[in-house]
């Protein structure tokens, strides 16, 4: 399984981006072995408009299975919910790491 991660940065140590579809990055880890596998470079975050279908479609092309970021617009809420992408908020993790972390604790919130 593939848990995705906004970021400000390409590594678990990056801050994590609050903006789903505007997030410089996507920092990917496989849940089954707990390593960071993928960053992506998002390169729809300074599109004009339709941001958050176009990242949720890319997503999907990638095979995520989870989503974990701050705050998701109604257009990428639909997406995600209609591609089966469960998506939790990072809280207070100060990292990537720790919000991967969190989710492995189960004590992230979900929001679609």
């Amino acid at each position: 399984m593939k848990v995705c991660i906004t970021s400000k940065g390409d590594s678990p140590e990056s801050v994590p981006e609050n903006r789903f579809g505007r997030t410089p990055f996507f920092v990917v880890y496989d849940d089954e072995t707990g390593n960071v596998i993928e960053a992506i470079n998002n390169s729809s975050a300074n599109d004009a408009s339709g941001v958050g279908p176009k990242v949720v479609q890319m997503l999907v092309s990638k095979g995520v299975n989870v989503v974990i970021t701050g705050q998701v617009g109604g257009n990428a809420n639909k997406g995600l919910e209609v591609a089966g992408i469960p998506t939790y908020a990072f809280g207070e993790a100060k990292t990537v790491a720790d919000a991967y972390a969190a989710y492995k604790a189960g004590t992230l919130t979900r929001i679609v």
